[in-house]
Formats: C-alpha cells, structure tokens, sequence
C-alpha cells in the first residue's frame, strides 16, 4: 500500500494559520499596528475601507527593513522578536511568533513599501497567495506601509462569515482603542472612508483615555497605584456613579499587552461590592508591569490569555489596589454613626451645626470681653462673625421643613411614569384581558415595585413590567419605522451632546434611522450633535441625553446578533424607553399595561426573550395548599 501521509504545501499550511490568527480585519489591523510599535515607530496612521473588507493601511515611521529582511517578514515564523526558546519567557515585544505577515499574506493581496534611515531607496514588495509577485526598489518614506487589500479574497467562504460593515468597524475599533490606550506615548490616527475618526497626538494617559472616551470621561477616573516587590499597578478606574449597563470600557493590560481575564475581573468587581448593582460594570484601565518570568504569553495565537505564576496574588494585590483609591479619594461610604445616610440628612446636620457656631460666638465674646482692651477683636471682626453667621442660617432655612415634606410626599404619592400619556385617546383601556371574564375585573397591584398581579377567570396572571413595555415598545417603534411615520414634538431649547469618537461615528451610521422614531438630531461639529426634537411620547418626561446613550449602548450590546438595522434599533429603544424595574405604578397605568401588552401580535416574550408574564390556574393553586 502507498504512503499516505505527506506534508502540506505552503499556501494550504498558511492558510490553516490563518484562521487562527486572522479571524476578521480586526485581526489584520492588530498584528500590522503592533509590529509598528515594535518597529520603534513614534506616528501610526491607520487607513481603513468599507470596515477593511477592500482595504487595510498601516503607515509608520519606524525603523524599516532591508530588502532580504523585508521578503522574510512574510515567511512562516520568521521574526526577528526570539532566537531560542528560552526568550519566550523575557518576552517585552507585541509579536514573536513570526506567523502574522506570513497569515495575512495567505487570504489578501499585501503590498508593502519600507525603507530604513540610512538606506537611499527602499524596497517594494507585492505578495498573492503567499507568493511574492513583485520586488523592487522604490522611493518612500522612512519606515513601513504595508497595505492589505480585498481580505480573503481567495477564500469565499471565511469572507460570507463577515458580518455587516457596521459590527466589523466596530471591532476594528475596539483594537485601535486598546493598542492607543497601551500606548500614550505614540501619535495614532483613524481613517474610515476618507473620514478621520480619531486624531490622538502623544500625551499621559489621562489625555489618552479622553481622547479616547471623550472629554466627559474626565470627571470620571479615579487613579490606582500600587508597587511591590512582585509587580506594579497603575492605571484609573471609573466613579460608581458613571457604571454602565454593558461592557466594552474594561481594559487590563499586563506589560503593555492587552489581556482578556474573567479571573481579574472579579478582583475589580469585587472591590467595587455594595457600590454597584449587580448588572453595571465600572470603567478601569490597569496597567500590571511583572517579571516576564513570572508570566507565560504563548498560550494562544491571539495573545490575549497569559497565565501567571501566583494568580491568587496578582488578584489579591488588584483587588486591594482598587479599594484603596476608592476609600482615598472618599468613593467608599464612610462609617459615621453621628450622621444620617440619606440626602436629607442635612437637614439635620443644619440645626446643629447653627447651635455649635452659636455656642462658639459666644464663647469668643465672653473670651474678648474678659481679655481686655488688648486681646480684643475689635468690633469689625465680631460684625462679620455674625453676618456670616446670618448667612450661614439662611442658607439651610426652610430646609427641615421641605425635607420634611418631600418624604410625605414620597410615601403619599410616589413618582410614577404615565403610560397612559405615551398612547392614543383611542387606545385607552377598556376591553377585557385576552381570555378573560365578563365579570368586573378586580384592580391590579404590584409586587416589590416589579411585578403586576392581576385576576383572570381561570386564575392569576403575573406580568413582568419592564418586559411588558419591552415587548408593547418593540412593536410600537417597529411599525413607525417601517411606516417612516414617527411624530416628533420640537424641544423649546435644543440641547448638545458630546459623545466620545467611538459612539459619534456609530450615530452617524444609524442617525436616519433614528430620526424616524420621531427623534431630531443633527451633526454640529466633531462629534457633536444637536437634539431639537424628541419622540412625542418621550418630551419632557426623560432627560434625552441619557435616552440617547442608551439607546447606543443598547445598539452595541445587539450588534453581535444577526439583527437588520431596524430591528436592531427597535430592541435598543424599547430598552432604553421602557420602565424598569422598581417603578411604581398607579392602578390606571397598570391596567393600560395589562391592555397594550395582550394587543401586541406576540405579547408572550419580549424583545430579548424574558417571558413578559406567568399564569397560575386555581387548580394549581389548590394543590400547593395540600399536605
């Protein structure tokens, strides 16, 4: 019998590769930009085509390469980062797998111009299918360009897996952002379409994270620095108060290498304990420098899983680190037993704090009367004393009383969303629930502020609130846009909102979309638009810049599904629009609930799959009662 076992050609071998290592463009834009950095380059400009499906441009003004150094880079591991197996544990370069010119060169048509400083002409490579078609000297710059066009080309079917311009920018993104957090120090640019999105000269870190995040995110970091003998932390975390309800602004970066670790994420999430619901996730940017030694970098071709030598160290150093800026910059609540915790607590603190610079007015007169002429203080300074005491009292008058008033009000009369208000005259309850009674319907009433009970003839329904209004939302906005007929109610005094680089340009995308719900948004300047109108159902009863947010971090936690844009947008909105758990309704409002949620055409889940409400027939029932 023949052998059968034989080894495969290059071009099979690499392509196998790169399905490892080149997974989407992200992938192409993370390898070709850390191999810039490594190069010693101090300005990247990334070019990027309809999401790097058509093209993919790194330009640095790093070290170069010679002419046989350049036609090496694209062989299989070829790297000038190793030279025995020993280095890969003293590893402080990106790359030094040598695999990742060599993959991308195996699934696009890479051209590449590089020339080092004391080279006269550089040398211009074009390579196909792991083969180099053309090599030549040339004219360029300093440095290296490498472009990568019409991203797996030659293989049709990894390119069907690409998902819409939209979700595959947004990972390019992602990678971007993490490499230009990394490194603050490196000028970096971002081109999409002739467009530029981000334009981020050399700076600290602080400025980066702005640059990045935008100018709000400022006001939200708090700084972390921790050093021992074992490793160093530095970086920032985010405010409680600035949590989000997604994920995507969490960033560990051990040795400047950006790392995925759940194990990590614990240690920040629980310092952040009884300072966050359970469902936000707090901003953090933490660098960890450690021995090479103490870490192993080569588990996956990605490089973001390492594994360290102690991890219940490194955790317990993290999570230490982490609660000692929250306490020092008094993010942690204090333990004070002579004060109350609530808000209104001032208004307690008031009266004494009035009684105390009275008690000491007092005891310095009697001090400067008993002095003497010489120790005296003089009637001016006794005159301001008291003035500034009268301003003191007036500052906190009334407030007893109002604070007094507004913890009636809460327990008589609490705040509650009107859905009546967002629907029709027409559509105002009034029919029986679906399958119901003829009889008299019993008045509904909620439980823990969450959940709404109500008598139907065969038993009891339970209905879930928030994904109720979900459901009646999701079906509501996807009518108007697939109508094009959202009514729009113009606000008396249009409002900005800045968003960071990242979210300005997914608006863009989606901005028509949204304007058709009844929004009215306008560009007005980088990054910057202009609110002049809201959904009618939305005006004056939601701040609209936290509707709008929301609304994209909705966007973004969906875009991974296999949603149409519409679809998309109808989720997030009905997410963000929709009342939430805790909200205290009056027996109208529920009832209007009860009636919209059993007119939709699918009333039994909501848009993201919670059921929408629970029965209880009385038979059931019965036999719970029995032994």
């Amino acid at each position: 019998m023949a052998d059968i076992i034989q080894l495969l050609p290059d071009a099979i071998a690499n392509q196998i590769a790169a399905g490892e290592v080149i997974q989407r463009p992200a992938s192409v834009v993370k390898e070709l930009v850390e191999n810039s950095i490594d190069a010693g380059s101090t300005s990247i400009k990334l070019v990027i085509k309809d999401a790097g499906k058509t093209l993919i441009q790194v330009i640095d003004n790093g070290c170069g390469m010679s002419e046989t150094d350049a036609r090496m880079s694209f062989e299989r591991h070829a790297t000038s980062k190793i030279r025995k197996a020993e280095d890969l544990f003293a590893i402080r370069t990106m790359g030094f797998r040598g695999e990742a010119l060599a993959s991308v060169a195996a699934v696009a048509q890479v051209e590449m111009r590089t020339r080092r400083q004391m080279d006269e002409l550089g040398a211009r490579l074009v390579v196909e299918d792991s083969e180099v078609r053309l090599q030549e000297a040339c004219q360029c710059s300093t440095g290296t360009a490498i472009s990568v066009k019409n991203l797996f080309y030659n293989v049709p079917a990894r390119r069907n897996f690409l998902k819409s311009n939209t979700v595959e920018m947004r990972h390019i993104m992602d990678e971007f952002q993490r490499i230009a957090i990394a490194n603050p120090d490196i000028f970096f640019s971002l081109h999409h379409n002739n467009a530029e999105i981000f334009h981020l000269p050399p700076s600290n870190l602080r400025q980066r994270l702005t640059g990045l995040f935008g100018t709000a995110a400022n006001k939200k970091l708090v700084p972390v620095s921790e050093e021992t003998d074992i490793l160093k932390l530095s970086g920032f975390i985010g405010k409680p108060e600035f949590a989000k309800k997604t994920r995507g602004e969490q960033f560990f970066f051990v040795n400047n290498r950006f790392i995925r670790s759940s194990y990590l994420n614990h240690a920040v999430t629980s310092a952040f304990e009884d300072l966050l619901p359970s469902d936000s996730y707090p901003l953090y940017v933490i660098f960890i420098d450690i021995d090479p030694a103490r870490i192993d970098i080569n588990v996956h071709p990605t490089k973001q899983e390492i594994k360290f030598e102690d991890e219940r160290l490194v955790y317990n150093y993290l999570k230490v680190a982490v609660r000692h800026s929250l306490g020092q910059y008094s993010i942690m609540p204090s333990l004070d037993f002579d004060t109350d915790p609530n808000f209104t607590g001032a208004a307690r603190i008031a009266p004494q704090a009035r009684k105390k610079e009275k008690e000491k007015e007092t005891v310095r007169s009697a001090a400067g009367r008993s002095a003497g002429p010489e120790q005296n203080t003089g009637p001016s300074v006794r005159q301001q004393r008291a003035e500034n005491l009268k301003h003191w009292e007036s500052l906190y008058e009334g407030l007893e009383e109002a604070a007094s008033r507004e913890s009636e009000n809460q327990a008589l009369q609490p705040q509650a969303l009107t859905l009546e208000s967002s629907w029709h005259q027409e559509d105002k309850p009034g029919g029986e629930l679906a399958g119901g009674s003829e009889t008299p319907r019993k008045e509904p009433y909620q439980v823990h502020a969450t959940y709404i009970v109500n008598q139907i003839k065969s038993g009891v329904v339970i209905i879930d609130q928030q994904a109720a209004h979900e459901r009646i939302l999701y079906e509501r906005y996807l009518t108007v846009l697939r109508s094009r007929a959202g009514s729009t109610q113009q606000q008396l005094f249009p409002r900005t909102l800045s968003l960071s680089p990242m979210d300005a340009a997914l608006l863009r995308d989606i901005l028509d979309q949204v304007n058709l719900l009844g929004f009215d948004l306008q560009e007005f300047g980088v990054n910057t638009f202009v609110i002049n109108g809201l959904p009618s159902e939305l005006a004056g009863k939601r701040d609209e810049t936290a509707v709008i947010e929301s609304l994209l971090e909705q966007y973004k936690r969906n875009l991974d599904l296999k949603l149409d844009v519409q679809e998309n947008i109808a989720r997030s909105m009905a997410r963000s629009a929709a009342i939430k758990r805790g909200q205290i309704l009056t027996p109208q409002e529920m009832q209007a609930l009860i009636d919209k949620l059993f007119a939709c055409e699918s009333p039994f889940k909501s848009p993201t799959g919670r059921n929408c409400f629970i029965t209880f027939e009385l038979e059931d029932l019965a036999k719970r009662f029995e032994g």
